[in-house]
């Protein structure tokens, strides 16, 4: 890994305090245009089982996180049907989070957009997030592993339909980078104008991988807050690097999937990137300071300050849309409409906020006239 210093603009690995979080490996090849490179790559030690020495002000920032997504969640659980928030929730994730990774589609057209004809080659990528993430949340309710398995068969669909789709569905075979550094001369080598070069491919990044997967699978609440956990392993696996791409939006999937898995969520409707998005700079900071100095305490307050917000903004968001369900189905119960299909659909609107006559047949189970029908 290399890091600018900004006072020379020097390359410095020395940055790295010795032992603090991993080991600087050294790593080779050949670039097919400025040839052969020599350069060092970070590999994170295993995560440890008691959590990390943490100030005053991160414990009461994990109370808080603690507490934002249980009364989302409790509002969540008042509602008929609460899934019905999953989709529109999945789909401003999913334009936060792309963003975060350089792919920009306006919010609105993310919402609207038709999952059968995209569009545009940044809608496939949005929404293959939503597809990825619908399966993925499906699979750790009905009880499944995080396993690489998993991961890999996400990272997969995340990938449909990319150029980076035939390589996809398994860990990276070669060495990736992340980031740039600034002030950079146009002409080095992209791996040491990298900002952080995650560990090689191979049996040690697959070792990562698995250990980490059996480090979320096992039960640390006992001596670890969810939130931190959540925060550990998103560390973890974001220096792992473990897929060629769509290692960010798998990872703050991650985090949503593991608080579900520990019970401070039982519906997936948290959506966290958005935060993240408006402060990537100090995102990408707190990350590489763990790896740097070992410093969790300044991650982990920055990552639960993130989940207090989101939290907020979702329940928001959340009540807002519950609010709009309750004045159309009021609409409803005041026309001549008595049918139970016509609440149903009230219910699809809320879950899709721009729809078409066939989704309304397909949905609610009703022949094409009765939808036109409805949707008049």
């Amino acid at each position: 890994m290399s890091v600018i210093d900004p006072k020379t603009d020097i390359s410095r690995h020395d940055m790295f305090l010795s032992g603090a979080m991993g080991t600087l490996v050294p790593v080779s090849g050949v670039d097919p245009v400025l040839g052969a490179w020599e350069h060092r790559a970070f590999i994170p030690d295993a995560l440890g089982s008691l959590t990390p020495l943490l100030s005053t002000a991160s414990n009461l920032a994990v109370a808080n996180a603690r507490a934002a997504p249980a009364v989302l969640d409790s509002t969540g659980r008042q509602l008929p049907n609460p899934t019905l928030l999953r989709q529109p929730t999945l789909r401003r994730e999913a334009q936060s989070t792309s963003e975060l990774e350089g792919t920009y589609a306006p919010l609105a057209d993310v919402l609207t957009a038709d999952e059968d004809d995209p569009g545009t080659v940044e809608m496939v990528e949005v929404l293959n997030y939503v597809r990825m993430a619908a399966q993925g949340f499906e699979r750790v309710s009905s009880g499944r592993s995080l396993t690489p398995g998993l991961l890999s068969e996400l990272q997969g669909i995340l990938m449909r339909g990319t150029d980076l789709a035939e390589s996809s569905g398994r860990l990276r075979d070669g060495q990736v980078v992340a980031g740039r550094q600034e002030g950079v001369d146009a002409f080095e080598f992209p791996i040491k104008a990298a900002r952080f070069v995650p560990p090689p491919a191979g049996f040690r990044l697959e070792t990562g991988l698995h250990d980490l997967t059996d480090w979320i699978a096992a039960d640390h609440r006992e001596h670890i807050d969810p939130v931190v956990a959540a925060g550990m392993a998103h560390y973890q696996f974001e220096t792992l690097h473990p897929f060629r791409d769509g290692n960010g939006r798998l990872g703050r999937f991650l985090i949503v999937a593991q608080l579900l898995l520990r019970g401070v969520l039982t519906e997936p409707t948290l959506s966290v990137s958005g935060w993240f998005e408006q402060r990537r700079r100090e995102y990408y900071d707190a990350l590489l300071g763990v790896s740097t100095r070992g410093d969790w305490d300044a991650w982990i307050r920055f990552f639960a300050a993130g989940l207090t917000q989101a939290a907020r903004e979702t329940h928001a968001q959340m009540t807002a849309l519950v609010a709009v369900q309750s004045e159309l189905k009021d609409i409803v119960r005041a026309s001549p409409l008595r049918a139970d299909t016509a609440h149903k659909l009230v219910d699809l609107a809320v879950a899709y906020p721009s729809f078409i006559v066939r989704k309304v047949k397909a949905d609610l189970g009703v022949v094409n006239v009765r939808a036109n029908a409805l949707v008049g």
